[in-house]
């Protein structure tokens, strides 16, 4: 494969066009890497207390 180099420019375009998709990746990594703060804060399962 060859190594094209880009300008900064073009990468903010490419950025632009795709900054949902990194958003969203961005997200579910940290969600991913927090698991015990996110089970912290999911309720109590139900029927739970008998």
């Amino acid at each position: 494969m060859e190594n094209k180099k880009i300008t900064r420019k073009e990468a903010l375009k490419k950025i632009e066009k795709h900054g949902k998709y990194f958003a969203l990746t961005a997200l579910g990594t940290y969600l991913i890497l927090q698991p015990k703060q996110a089970q912290a804060a999911s309720p109590q399962a139900p029927g739970a207390g008998f």
